[in-house]
């Protein structure tokens, strides 16, 4: 078709530009940008001091032995529970 014709039917002939942009970059490269923005993304990161996770530890083992001690209470009231009524006790 002439130039002329496209300009009658207001048809805009394809710009090769706008059709590469849409197009998605092949793995690689998407796996490249994502490894290297979340290198950036660690460089932001404000790391705990040594002090301070060794607090944070701390505290994590404390609430975990805490619910070791519950979960086991419990534990041992329900066997006790379950033995009284089933009659199973020794």
């Amino acid at each position: 078709m002439a130039k002329k014709d496209l300009e009658k039917e207001n048809v805009k002939p394809v710009d090769k530009k706008k059709v590469d942009k849409n197009k998605k970059p092949n793995i690689f490269v998407r796996m490249g940008r994502k490894i290297k923005e979340t290198f950036m993304e660690l460089k932001r990161v404000t790391w705990p001091t040594l002090p301070q996770a060794l607090k944070a530890t701390g505290v994590v083992i404390v609430i975990v032995l805490i619910f070791l001690v519950v979960v086991t209470g419990v534990n041992y009231g329900f066997s006790a529970l379950l033995q009284l009524l089933t009659g199973l006790g020794a």
